[in-house]
């Protein structure tokens, strides 16, 4: 396949552009070369590209700061993905876009499959939800690709933080009442090319498995132990650190469906732990 890659200078992307690389010809476009806002710009390249499927890595990942700056947020997870959509469709061509467990609000205290309704508590979740939207209302043929807590070698990200901090201090305060699925971008990655291969269109979860979720505090000390540092570790609740958007208290992803459709199996979160670490120089 002829796949062109949007915002190839994330930490996704990059993982992406290795595992694809291996059987289809990709096209990496950063933003310098290909800004999702500005539609003449994705109309010219997506034609002049004419690749088979469009992946989606652009996107506004600042959570705290889209409080503020809501308008960006929305330029850029909203009318970016609105303008990608419009191009594919023009050209039929697939987009496979990648989401968040931010566009759920956490009250299910179960795994949320990808048929459960929608409902951010923060910008940066409504603004990824508006880009979901645009594709469904323009698109036929689609994927749309929800993912959590995602992690990797490069870009800021809690594994690397809370790596950083350790070293740092004696002591690191993290959240105990925050449960999640951690996942590897070189897992999505895999997941994502499964996915497009399979001709699957629709809404997908693709996340490592931490069974029913495990707490932001609880990874943090995983993180520090498998990494061989002694800081302490210590928990405190969302209302003790507080933080400009509001987080879902639950947004574990299942996968159940994504297995079902393309046989995905999603790796255990302590392996996939296991082999970024190994690759870091820590």
């Amino acid at each position: 396949m002829k796949i062109l890659v949007t915002g190839s200078e994330g930490m996704l992307a990059q993982d992406l552009i290795s595992v694809l690389g291996e059987n289809n010809e990709v096209m990496p476009l950063s933003k310098q070369e290909m800004d999702i806002t500005q539609k003449d710009a994705v109309m010219k390249n997506i034609k002049s590209n004419a690749p088979d499927i469009v992946i989606n890595c652009a996107a506004y990942t600042k959570v705290d700061s889209a409080e503020e700056e809501k308008d960006r947020a929305f330029q850029v997870n909203g009318i970016g993905v609105q303008n990608l959509a419009v191009a594919c469709a023009e050209m039929q061509i697939p987009l496979c876009h990648i989401s968040t467990d931010y566009v759920f609000d956490g009250r299910k205290n179960k795994p949320y499959t990808p048929f459960d309704a929608a409902n951010p508590l923060n910008i940066y979740g409504e603004s990824k939800l508006a880009g979901e939207k645009y594709i469904q209302w323009i698109m036929n043929k689609f994927y749309i690709v929800r993912t959590c807590g995602l992690y990797g070698r490069g870009g800021n990200n809690f594994v690397m933080t809370i790596l950083k901090l350790a070293k740092e201090r004696q002591a690191v305060k993290v959240v105990t009442d925050q449960i999640c699925s951690p996942t590897s971008t070189a897992n999505l990655s895999v997941g994502i090319k499964k996915l497009i291969e399979s001709g699957s269109f629709g809404i997908y979860h693709i996340a490592d498995d931490s069974g029913d979720g495990i707490s932001w505090f609880d990874y943090a000390r995983e993180i520090v132990s498998m990494a061989g540092i002694s800081t302490e570790i210590i928990p405190v609740t969302s209302e003790e650190f507080p933080r400009p958007a509001k987080r879902p208290a639950y947004s574990v992803l299942d996968t159940g469906i994504t297995r079902l459709a393309i046989n995905y199996m999603p790796e255990k979160r302590e392996v996939a732990l296991k082999k970024v670490l190994s690759r870091i120089n820590l």
